[in-house]
């Protein structure tokens, strides 16, 4: 703590109070409960869960509650009880080709095996709003109910990238190295970052942030011209490979939204012209975030595909070490706090600057009108003093 806090300690406590006041509002209307932000406000839930690095939607809903709605702090508090959590394994990777599917789109290809399963979505709402839903249920009366059940899904739908490489026209994957991928929660990122390390930062990164960065990329910072391959959302099973029993086990599921990027690649001496590809995972349903993580991998791919990186968001370095929501409030935030001793000692400069700046328009003035000068400390002197 701050020296020049200690002294207001019933003053921090009267805001924790004042605190506790906002987060609760009108003590006349009910509480909002936890359960209700976690069936009601998910896609809110599945951005704490993503940027929070903890699959937990009832835990995601209390962060939320506890942070008056902040998203931002609602990922901080998550993140910071995931650290007090024991690590008893790690899972295989998940196969999201077996996903049971909620969504499923394709913008390249009209007809694509399994069908296009529009899902729940605002791509096609009129952005316009809903006075309805201001009565208690009013929003829910008003929207029909479906005219006939939906049909069952199939059990595995076909990757569209999968279909293309059959061709030859989509990059085949490179081969993966023998060792462990790194592990980004127990180990700081360092650069150059391979592959695996990006998209780990990726997912867990600001969702406005890889936004923006996705946005520049089309915008002539990157010269990408994306399609959106798919995108997915269900739930796919966790499983872990229990040693003492020689195979995987099921633990539950998750459910996540993929999203898979083309871009052209024009190709070089060893590799011909043919479709790369971005990737991009989060938690639950969040597809502006998958989309924008996919562009943003196809971006720092650029040296790996002998690409010159001349735009921003090719940069890894700039990219992902302004990337964590939370590392960026914090510096951003920490301003907030005393900092009496260093601005007073900037003051200080500042005066003397100026006293030094005066003195010499002073001089120049009586030199000016064919006055003896005295000579003026050097520069060097007076920063010294300052």
């Amino acid at each position: 703590m701050y020296v020049a806090v200690k002294g207001g300690t019933a003053a921090i406590e009267n805001s924790w109070h004042l605190l506790a006041a906002q987060r609760r509002g009108d003590p006349s209307l009910p509480e909002l409960s936890v359960a209700q932000i976690r069936t009601q406000l998910s896609l809110a839930v599945d951005r704490v869960m993503s940027e929070g690095s903890l699959y937990d939607p009832e835990l995601a809903a209390l962060a939320i509650k506890q942070a008056s709605g902040d998203l931002i702090e609602a990922i901080f508090l998550l993140r910071a009880y995931r650290t007090t959590l024991p690590r008893f394994g790690y899972s295989l990777p998940l196969d999201t080709a077996q996903m049971k599917l909620t969504r499923r789109v394709s913008a390249t290809f009209k007809d694509v095996p399994g069908g296009q399963v529009l899902g729940a979505t605002y791509d096609y709402t009129q952005r316009l709003l809903d006075f309805a839903l201001l009565a208690e249920g009013g929003g829910d009366e008003a929207s029909p109910a479906p005219q006939a059940a939906a049909p069952a899904l199939p059990a595995s739908m076909p990757r569209v990238n999968e279909l293309m490489a059959r061709e030859g026209l989509m990059e085949t994957p490179r081969p993966v190295a023998d060792s462990e991928p790194g592990d980004l929660t127990r180990e700081p990122l360092m650069f150059p970052a391979d592959r695996p390390l990006r998209l780990q930062a990726l997912a867990r990164g600001d969702e406005g942030w890889l936004l923006g960065l996705g946005y520049s990329t089309q915008r002539g910072y990157a010269n990408a011209h994306p399609f959106a391959g798919e995108i997915r959302r269900g739930a796919v099973s966790v499983e872990i490979l229990a040693d003492e029993l020689g195979f995987a086990v099921d633990i539950g599921e998750v459910e996540v939204t993929e999203c898979q990027m083309i871009n052209q690649f024009a190709g070089n001496r060893e590799v011909p012209p043919q479709f790369t590809q971005g990737y991009g995972l989060a938690f639950g349903g969040a597809e502006r975030k998958s989309m924008a993580m996919a562009l943003v991998d196809r971006a720092l791919r650029a040296r790996e595909l002998g690409e010159l990186a001349v735009a921003p968001a090719q940069d890894e370095e700039f990219v992902l070490s302004h990337a964590d929501s939370l590392e960026a409030s914090g510096f951003v935030q920490h301003l907030k706090l005393p900092h009496y001793v260093d601005f007073q000692s900037e003051l200080e400069l500042v005066r003397r600057l100026r006293a030094a700046h005066a003195q010499e328009g002073h001089d120049d003035q009586h030199a000016d009108q064919g006055h003896v000068v005295p000579a003026r400390p050097s520069e060097p002197a007076i920063q010294k003093a300052a």
